[in-house]
């Protein structure tokens, strides 16, 4: 069906926000508001009901700049699942390039989906909120030799898909997914970007998030950085222009790439996830591996000329625990999926605070609230760009369930109905995206140099132990460094103001301590503060205000087990 509406845009126009500036919120179209309350119910669950004014004061509220769609190109179910009476929920299963998919659309599907989607988006866009779509070029709904003829391997087989060496019947899987698309192909690879210009121009989005993006960078088996996908969107006029994210990953030999995309692009960051996971939850992990993650990883974009802002910070997405359940459950829980529970990966860098799964017991419900905020503070707080993820903010679970693709109902679907903020979150969240949208020391657009700022001898980083002292070099290579103060200088931060000035802001403490035993943190003093007060402190209720309070160097703060302080510092 083709479709051809005038659509009326006015003056809709893209935030364009800075990178650096950036706050993403990965959500399912459906799932956000299948649940929610003040959303009528004709609309729950559709484009329309992205756009009601409570969803969008939800998102501006908390301090969102951007959401991250999971995918919204028509997809279709595989029949496996349907034997099982299941769908797939999650939508990595794209059928149609240029098509909204129609399942979401909740005012006809004849073409109505378009308009409605357009909608959503010039709402978003007068929010300041920039939309993202998570696309799957990587494969395509066909599977395997085995799956359904549905468009490509009816028209030309050999073009679209790469074939396996074992004979020309059989397919290349980098995916996971049964086929991997032949984007060596100039006609498949002009497919591609036609849909991508399409959905920027014609549908006004702001920026694609590539799923399984080093199977795209393939050339014949490698990923090759050079390749005709990623040098053609280099290149383009449009594409070049909007927000670039890629999932630098494939289940392929040598795909695991991250770090390695080109300059214009931005990365999910795992190894950022799986450091701070491991931090928390008392894996051993250096501190310089901590340090690193906490101050942009520099140590895999600085060296291509990429800034902090090129790592896409994250602890939990869509294909994973919940934070919730990151801390209540050691082992997934995937039994509705009807595999067996062989399906997902057991995560072994979650923690269950010692007890397997829910509990009423206060001490341990105490503890997971408080690993949840140490988490989602540790990200607020760090170098780079941060991704929330729907309903984290709210304490969402999924029951244990990592994997719940298949899941199209309250399993996924977030939960609106806990009003009361149990564990702080929201609040929390809130507090601390306001703190960072006013304080560019946390939205560094270059890195640390970790040398004295404008010769007042402190640095425009600093490392500390609990006695106030800086690190040296044994507590960098030591996995048993688990209270660590960072200092974050505001006295310069890199980059110039409107009429050439230095960008100046106010400077912070950050600590962590992740052990089970109270310590006592000297703060230091001369040269890199007079005087401090604590602005966040995960150990109490709600936002985390601690109130007025002035501290002085020298003086100790008394850090609960499993913690995080942030103290504003004047210089």
């Amino acid at each position: 069906m083709v479709v051809h509406d005038p659509f009326p845009w006015g003056d809709d126009r893209s935030p364009r926000t800075p990178w650096a500036d950036t706050v993403i919120y990965e959500l399912h179209v459906k799932g956000f508001t299948a649940l929610h309350p003040e959303v009528p119910p004709a609309t729950r669950g559709s484009y329309a009901g992205l756009a009601h004014p409570a969803v969008l004061g939800h998102l501006t509220s908390l301090g969102v700049t951007a959401v991250e769609l999971l995918p919204v190109h028509h997809f279709v179910s595989e029949p496996r699942l349907m034997q099982r009476g299941l769908t797939n929920y999650w939508g990595y299963n794209s059928l149609g390039y240029f098509a909204p998919h129609s399942g979401y659309s909740s005012s006809g599907t004849r073409g109505e989906q378009v308009r409605e989607f357009k909608s959503m988006v010039r709402a978003m866009h007068s929010a300041g909120i920039e939309v993202i779509l998570d696309v799957v070029y990587n494969h395509t709904a066909e599977l395997d030799e085995l799956g359904p003829t549905l468009s490509f391997r009816g028209i030309d087989n050999g073009a679209y898909y790469k074939l396996s060496a074992r004979g020309a019947r059989r397919y290349a899987d980098y995916t996971g997914c049964g086929n991997t698309l032949n984007v060596r192909h100039p006609h498949v690879l002009q497919l591609i970007m036609d849909s991508l210009r399409y959905w920027v121009t014609e549908m006004h989005v702001d920026g694609f998030r590539f799923d399984l993006a080093s199977a795209l960078a393939r050339s014949f088996h490698d990923v090759d950085m050079l390749s005709a996908f990623l040098t053609t969107i280099q290149q383009d006029p449009v594409l070049s222009q909007v927000k670039l994210i890629a999932e630098p990953w494939d289940v392929g030999e040598g795909g695991y790439q991250v770090g390695e995309f080109p300059p214009l692009w931005t990365e999910w960051n795992g190894m950022y996830r799986d450091a701070i996971r491991d931090y928390w939850r008392g894996a051993p992990v250096g501190a310089s591996t901590v340090a690193s993650r906490l101050s942009g990883s520099s140590d895999l974009y600085q060296s291509d000329g990429r800034a902090p802002y090129a790592s896409i910070n994250f602890v939990t997405a869509h294909d994973g625990f919940t934070l919730r359940d990151l801390v209540t459950y050691e082992r997934k829980r995937n039994d509705d999926n009807l595999e067996d529970n062989r399906d997902g990966t057991d995560d072994n860098r979650s923690w269950n605070c010692g007890v397997e799964g829910e509990t009423a017991d206060p001490a341990v419900v105490a503890l997971r609230s408080r690993q949840q905020r140490n988490l989602m503070t540790t990200l607020l707080v760090s170098a780079g760009v941060p991704m929330l993820v729907a309903g984290d903010e709210l304490g969402r679970t999924q029951h244990g369930n990592n994997n719940p693709y298949s899941q199209d109902n309250p399993v996924s679907w977030v939960d609106w109905t806990s009003t009361d903020d149990p564990a702080g979150l929201l609040s929390l969240a809130r507090r601390l995206l306001a703190l960072r949208r006013s304080h560019p020391v946390f939205r560094r657009r270059a890195f640390f140099t970790g040398r004295s700022v404008r010769g007042t001898g402190a640095k425009d980083i600093g490392w500390f132990r609990a006695s106030g002292d800086e690190l040296d070099g044994a507590d960098w290579a030591s996995p048993a460094c688990r209270t660590i103060g960072v200092f974050l200088n505001g006295d310069e931060i890199a980059g110039r103001g409107p009429r050439g000035e230095p960008i100046v802001d106010d400077s912070f403490l950050v600590l962590l301590h992740a052990t089970g035993d109270p310590v006592q943190f000297t703060l230091p003093g001369a040269p890199w503060a007079k005087a401090y007060a604590v602005v966040v402190d995960t150990a109490l209720p709600g936002d985390g205000d601690p109130g007025a309070g002035s501290l002085t160097p020298g003086d100790r703060v008394a850090l609960t087990p499993y913690s995080v302080v942030v103290l504003h510092a004047t210089r």
